[in-house]
């Protein structure tokens, strides 16, 4: 036996440095993804693992949980302060199920969900007939317009009223325009419905005051930490204020119920046991970074470059959603290329350049195969890069697509990529 996890140690060990090679070596442009601080890393990899906690701090189900609740209260005032928010819950294990707990918590089986397409670019968790929430619930959809591909809020509230909807969800996987919270919350109030904005992508540019801001707006924000805000894998709930629930049980023993009281049980015990308290140590110090003025120019950073690719898309003939970005990412059609996301996708790996195939609106081709690619800045621009480098990428991107199946440019290019990545030290 010993030999046997010697052996597995040893191989799992060559390939987390294989994986740590890869994410070197290459342009990592999906728009999921970011590069975390080492400081990040050491607290997800630290003793706290150990610690089962079940419950929230000064409340727990556990012994010994005197220091772990201090790091999870540290990341829950860091948060806070980050966003100006009042409430805050940090265990959600991911994007996914800080929405699932916000269903759970808010809504009876059956109710009707507003959300954002998926074939549109919205996500899985909003109402998507694969998903629980699209099981459970009863979803409607808005979408972009085809000549814009842009959301026309005439519709959104056109749709809203006709179906009248329980809960409003504003936010994407793949949209590249800014979100009017605002309308969206008038919408909402005229039907005495539920706002909730999932803020996944662009977390780390509305924490810096780049894109507007729905923590005035929404009832609830959910988040991931990954993504823009640079952090862990997770998820995270936060609300403006904290206000009694109008939408259910309003007493228990003659006290108004809350609403951050109702989502904390959504999350526990609703949808999780044990929160992973070396993931909530690493979110702290995420947040802990994102409040330093460094993180601004970061966010400034990101969004030149994003600008950048897109308009050097454009001057290629490539057709961007709504023809531009006022974030971190863009979705670029090839249909007019005649190419699909899925043979791209595949080219550009050979290049150690990553990106996922996705789909676009109104698209012809399954999602297994769709007619895009989704491109992020966020990560790159972590590594250092410039808009000039963002340039020099799409250009390499363009050759590619023009040419998928030709193997001699795909390896040349690779080591051109691999050099030029030399300039910019990742760990």
């Amino acid at each position: 036996m010993p030999s046997q996890i010697c052996n597995v140690n040893s191989k799992v060990t060559t390939l987390i440095n294989q994986e740590l090679d890869r994410q070197r070596r290459g342009i990592e442009l999906i728009a999921s993804e970011n590069f975390t601080s080492q400081n990040v890393i050491n607290a997800m990899g630290s003793c706290l693992t150990n610690k089962y906690a079940e419950g929230y701090p000064g409340k727990r189900y556990y012994g010994g949980c005197e220091v772990v609740d201090e790091i999870e209260q540290l990341a829950i005032d860091s948060l806070k302060k980050l966003f100006g928010a009042e409430y805050a819950n940090v265990q959600p294990h991911s994007g996914a199920q800080a929405n699932a707990a916000v269903f759970l918590a808010c809504l009876s089986a059956g109710d009707t969900v507003l959300g954002f397409d998926l074939s549109h670019g919205g996500h899985l968790s909003h109402g998507s007939p694969v998903n629980y929430s699209g099981k459970i619930y009863n979803p409607v959809f808005y979408g972009v317009e085809e000549e814009t591909g842009m959301i026309d809020m005439d519709k959104v509230e056109a749709l809203a009223n006709l179906h009248r909807p329980k809960l409003i969800i504003c936010g994407a996987s793949a949209y590249a325009r800014d979100w009017d919270y605002q309308r969206f919350r008038k919408i909402a109030d005229d039907l005495n419905a539920l706002l909730l904005a999932d803020i996944a992508h662009p977390a780390g540019l509305i924490a810096t005051s780049l894109l507007n801001d729905p923590i005035p707006h929404c009832h609830i924000v959910t988040s991931t930490t990954h993504k823009t805000l640079r952090g862990p894998r997770g998820g995270i709930i936060m609300m403006g204020k904290d206000f009694p629930n109008p939408w259910g049980r309003r007493t228990r023993k003659g006290k108004e119920i809350m609403m951050s009281s109702i989502l904390n049980s959504g999350v526990f015990p609703g949808m999780q046991g044990g929160p992973l308290e070396h993931v909530i140590a690493a979110k702290a110090v995420a947040f802990g970074e994102a409040l330093d003025p460094s993180f601004i120019s970061y966010g400034k950073n990101v969004i030149a470059n994003a600008k950048a690719m897109a308009e050097a898309f454009v001057s290629k003939g490539y057709n961007i959603i709504s023809g531009g970005t006022d974030n971190h990412l863009m979705l670029i059609d090839l249909r007019n290329k005649n190419k699909t996301g899925k043979e791209i996708e595949k080219a550009l790996i050979e290049a150690d350049i990553t990106v996922n195939k996705n789909m676009v609106p109104f698209d012809d081709k399954s999602p297994f195969v769709t007619s895009g690619i989704r491109v992020g800045t966020a990560a790159i621009t972590t590594r250092g890069f410039e808009p000039q480098d963002c340039v020099k990428v799409v250009d390499w991107i363009d050759q590619i697509v023009m040419n998928p199946e030709d193997d001699n440019m795909l390896k040349s290019l690779k080591s051109e990529v691999n050099e030029f990545m030399t300039q910019f030290p990742l760990y």
